[in-house]
């Protein structure tokens, strides 16, 4: 860390600490002081902390960004449209990111441990086959699309073909980028790491899509697909040579040794944790897609995307908790972990009700920004705010059983609540449309916390529920 900001940080602080009203001024004073103190540490604890501060300001910033350009892709387009586009980017980006197989996770994994054994041949190793394996996985993915593509072309509508062959062309370099990402992360590089997917992208598919119509293109999925295309593959190659030239200031070239298969087989489990939740996240828009005409995608994905505005307070908490979870775990008492379990989904439940009733005060004004016809998800809000509510009332449960080593409990739980939500909305869509797609994921979400609960309650023994009652905390006499 330059010393120059840690003393322009020192600065900062203390005239913010000045400006504070009298009465606010020590509690607010301590807290500043912890953010300088985390701000200008050294050492990996601190550079988790900045990551993590970090990495939630662009979370909450491309959150705003990612409503915004949805809002404008829906006016430039018309709901049809747009409906076209959403249901193939949806499927390229799930299908992207999966043909990683975990590698990017793994990387998150293994880059640390030999930074911190001093093994550079191990880090050149692991860094340059990672993007080798991203870059053939994506092409394999695209073949396998490809081919896909031509052999059942017959069954897929005609408007989907066009969009979904410029999509496949896509999957290398999302691939790519979800390895760099995976690279930069393990470094405690979070601009590096989320900005270009979260940030950069989506305003390159704005300019590109608004140059494109502005140079005539017409005002449809296919334009937008270019756009999409064209943003993807500056992105991934702009994050390429930004993380290559930065891993060679901090790892200089020199020798590699390669574990292929020692971080495959790490990387598979991890893959099949993250593939089931991922598929869990985007499923319900997939078979909407599939079952349903464009306009009806594009009116539920504007719905789902509004009111995912909630799941940020899921988000938030859950990257509070899980080191507090895991300080708990290893040092202090079940009573003080479940407390704190409990504390965390009360912090989840609550703010969630808070802001999810007021996006659903402000739900037909926020709809009607992506155009006159997708007020007509409103209803698909108030059924989805209350499956967000339900999985709310057992806040952060998935992080506690990770952080208690139960992760293989996460997999089977992640796919029993998504076998009941492609089977809830495979048997709810045909006869009730959009409405039946939100019943179907909020009875998925109802059935993956009341999972969650059990499992807590059977592996931890902890009671984990909003309303519960939290164990009286023992004395240290009592804990002896």
């Amino acid at each position: 860390m330059p010393e120059e900001f840690c003393v322009f940080v020192m600065a900062v602080i203390e005239t913010a600490e000045k400006m504070l009203p009298a009465g606010l001024r020590p509690a607010g004073g301590r807290m500043l002081r912890t953010l300088a103190a985390s701000l200008t540490a050294r050492g990996e604890k601190a550079a988790a902390q900045r990551m993590a501060l970090t990495a939630f300001f662009i979370r909450i910033v491309s959150a705003a960004l990612a409503l915004l350009s949805q809002i404008v892709l829906a006016r430039l387009m018309g709901e049809y449209e747009y409906g076209i586009f959403v249901f193939v980017w949806v499927l390229i980006v799930l299908f992207g990111d999966l043909s990683c197989l975990g590698f990017h996770t793994a990387i998150v994994r293994f880059l640390p441990q030999y930074r911190a054994a001093g093994a550079l041949e191990k880090i050149r190793g692991l860094t340059g086959t990672a993007r080798i394996f991203g870059l053939l996985s994506g092409t394999a993915a695209l073949a396998i699309g490809m081919i896909a593509l031509h052999v059942f072309s017959d069954r897929i509508e005609n408007y989907y073909v066009i969009p979904i062959f410029l999509g496949l062309i896509a999957m290398p370099m999302i691939a790519l980028g979800d390895i760099l990402e995976g690279t930069s992360r393990a470094n405690h590089w979070p601009v590096l790491a989320l900005s270009p997917a979260y940030i950069v992208r989506p305003v390159l598919i704005i300019l590109f899509m608004l140059t494109a119509i502005g140079l005539g293109a017409p005002h449809t999925a296919v334009t937008a697909m270019q756009a999409a295309l064209a943003a993807t593959y500056v992105t991934a190659v702009g994050q390429y040579v930004a993380t290559l030239l930065r891993l060679r200031r901090h790892y200089q070239e020199g020798p590699r040794e390669v574990d292929f298969l020692g971080w495959l087989g790490v990387a598979f489990p991890i893959f099949l944790i993250e593939g089931v939740s991922f598929l869990l996240t985007n499923s319900d828009v997939v078979v909407v897609g599939i079952f349903l005409e464009p306009h009806d995608v594009a009116i539920y994905f504007a719905a789902a995307k509004t009111m995912a505005l909630v799941h940020f307070i899921n988000f938030s908490v859950k990257a509070a908790s899980g080191p507090r979870f895991s300080s708990l775990i290893a040092e202090g008492t079940r009573q003080q972990l479940a407390v704190a379990a409990i504390d965390a989904a009360r912090w989840t439940f609550w703010p969630a009700l808070a802001i999810g009733l007021a996006v659903l005060a402000a739900g037909h004004l926020l709809l009607s920004l992506f155009g006159g016809a997708f007020t007509a998800g409103y209803l698909v809000m108030v059924i989805l705010l209350a499956g967000i509510l339900a999985k709310a009332l057992v806040g952060p449960a998935e992080t506690l059983l990770m952080m208690a080593g139960k992760q293989n409990i996460c997999v089977l739980l992640y796919a029993g609540a998504l076998f009941a939500n492609i089977s809830l909305n495979v048997l709810l869509i045909p006869g009730l449309g959009i409405k039946g797609a939100a019943i179907a994921t909020a009875s998925a979400m109802g059935v993956e916390a009341i999972l969650l609960h059990v499992a807590v309650r059977r592996a931890l023994g902890i009671a984990l529920f909003a309303f519960a009652t939290p164990p009286a905390a023992k004395t240290d006499m009592e804990v002896r």
